[in-house]
């Protein structure tokens, strides 16, 4: 029912409850009303009429419609099974096709495994005749060359050895000559290419070092009156303080580097603070060393560095620092070891070795010459014997022991050492012979006497000249140390050559010492 058809009857519905309901008011216009309800139940039938109509048109025509799709599905359909069918027969005629020329190959190599069949018996027929015709053959030569196969075999291969090994044998002999002709070459190659990369300073360390003076009314305090502060300084620490006529300036001199540090810097401490006395000089000096010690250690890791060895026990840096004041034909030896290791460094890139460890062997090689005077023996032995103690690597140890050949290198880091060795000390100007064997004079007179018993200090002063031996007051009294004056000098006559007269000075001191408080 069309809902305009609803509303009219709900309309006329409440309409006619309405008018029952105030009939008696509106019984006037009771016929007006009938009216109009009848108009409008006649207009909701017409326009339900039309819905009606208008609903079968549309079905008539959605029928219609279906029915058209439903003949061209229906055709479609018919079409592609028509397609299909085409397909089938078309497929079904390419395998028939294939089966035939399937069954003409089976044919044919059906007729060639016959023909194969009947060759391969010719075959095995013509083996068999030859294999006859074989063994007739080798009994022959058999009975010619009176040899059985296995010894004509056996004989053969030892002619094909004899011949092979001589082919080898020119081989080798041919690669060793071409090796033993290009070696010389090669070398000099690496060790050019390995010396033109290090660029090192050329000039060695003197024996002599000079303070300059705020004025030269500073001479007079340093030498103090009856020159007791200047004998103090020499007393402490076995420096010649040498103050001529130059303005501003004093030289110091001894061939031990460390001495000669002490001795700067307590001077210079001294003569910053103005007041100088024996007891002074004495304090400044004990400063000065324990400076030396800071430098020591700080010399040491700063060469390891610098080289980029890491990880040595400190003990080895106090030794490797220590080779800072020491000298080989005037050639400052940790320069020199500083040197040889970035030397080293690049030699082993270029043929291949260890890097680190051949420069860990080359920084350390000469450790041994900075406890020489305090160990006996030859320094390489020593350093190899110190490197041991404090956990280094064998072949380390190996190279240090070897680099002067006293034992045989076996590691390829080892001839390194030994090559970059002879590189450093033979370049133009690293080292001044005639100033190490004097400097090794002076450590010599030193050496015979300290070998005494109850000495302190002994100090080579004055060139060589004077020999300043300070005793233990306690062990030796006054005429103990005359007779210890003449055992010195009779030793000195005895085991050395020397220009001149030495002078033996022993000097025997006792202090009575007291603080007021």
């Amino acid at each position: 029912m069309s809902p305009t058809i609803i509303a009219v009857l709900a309309a006329a519905l409440g309409l006619g409850f309405g008018a029952g309901g105030v009939a008696i008011y509106n019984k006037t216009k009771e016929n007006s009303g009938k009216n109009r309800a009848d108009n409008l139940v006649l207009k909701a039938k017409r326009e339900a009429s039309n819905i009606v109509l208008e609903a079968k048109k549309q079905a008539s025509e959605i029928a219609n419609k279906s029915t058209r799709e439903e003949r061209a599905a229906s055709e479609k359909l018919k079409n592609e099974e028509a397609e299909r069918r085409r397909e089938w027969q078309k497929t079904e005629s390419r395998l028939s096709s294939r089966e035939t020329a399937l069954d003409q190959r089976i044919d044919q190599l059906e007729k060639k495994n016959e023909k194969l069949n009947a060759e391969e018996k010719e075959i095995e027929k013509l083996k068999t005749e030859i294999k006859g015709i074989r063994a007739k053959q080798q009994e022959k030569l058999e009975k010619i060359a009176g040899l059985t196969k296995q010894d004509a075999r056996e004989k053969l291969m030892k002619m094909t050895e004899n011949d092979t090994k001589q082919d080898l044998v020119n081989l080798v002999v041919k690669q060793q000559q071409e090796l033993k002709n290009n070696i010389d070459d090669t070398a000099q190659e690496m060790l050019l290419t390995a010396m033109e990369r290090m660029s090192a300073e050329v000039s060695t360390d003197r024996a002599v070092a000079s303070v300059r003076l705020p004025d030269d009314d500073m001479k007079g305090h340093i030498i103090g009156k009856e020159g007791r502060n200047i004998q103090a300084l020499q007393r402490a620490t076995g420096v010649d303080v040498l103050i001529d006529e130059t303005p501003g300036m004093v030289v110091l001199s001894s061939f031990d580097p460390i001495r000669r540090q002490v001795a700067k810097y307590a001077l210079e401490r001294i003569i910053k603070d103005g007041r100088i006395s024996p007891a002074s000089i004495e304090n400044a000096v004990e400063k000065a060393t324990r400076e030396i010690e800071k430098e020591v250690i700080q010399a040491g890791e700063d060469a390891a560095r610098e080289v980029g060895v890491m990880g040595l026990p400190r003990e080895v840096i106090h030794l490797l620092g220590e080779l800072k004041f020491r000298t080989s034909y005037g050639q400052n030896v940790l320069a020199h070891s500083v040197e040889m290791a970035h030397i080293a460094g690049m030699i082993a890139e270029e043929i291949g070795a260890d890097k680190q460890l051949a420069k860990t062997a080359t920084l350390l090689h000469d450790m041994g010459k900075a406890v020489t005077h305090k160990i006996e023996g030859k320094h390489a032995e020593i350093g190899a014997e110190l490197a041991k103690k404090y956990g280094l690597n064998d072949k380390v140890v190996n190279a240090i022991a070897a680099h002067h050949n006293d034992i045989e290198p076996t590691t390829l880091e080892a001839l390194i050492v030994k090559i970059v060795d002879a590189i450093s000390a033979a370049r133009p100007g690293a080292r001044n012979i005639s100033a190490e064997n004097f400097a090794e004079r002076l450590r010599d007179l030193e050496n015979i006497a300290k070998s005494f018993n109850g000495i302190d200090k002994a100090y080579a002063i004055s060139a060589g000249r004077e020999i300043r031996v300070m005793v233990r007051p306690a062990e030796i009294d006054d005429l103990s140390a005359l007779k210890l004056a003449r055992d010195i000098a009779n030793k000195i006559e005895a085991t050395m050559s020397y220009p001149g007269v030495i002078k033996v000075n022993v000097i025997r001191e006792t202090r009575a010492v007291e603080y007021a408080k």
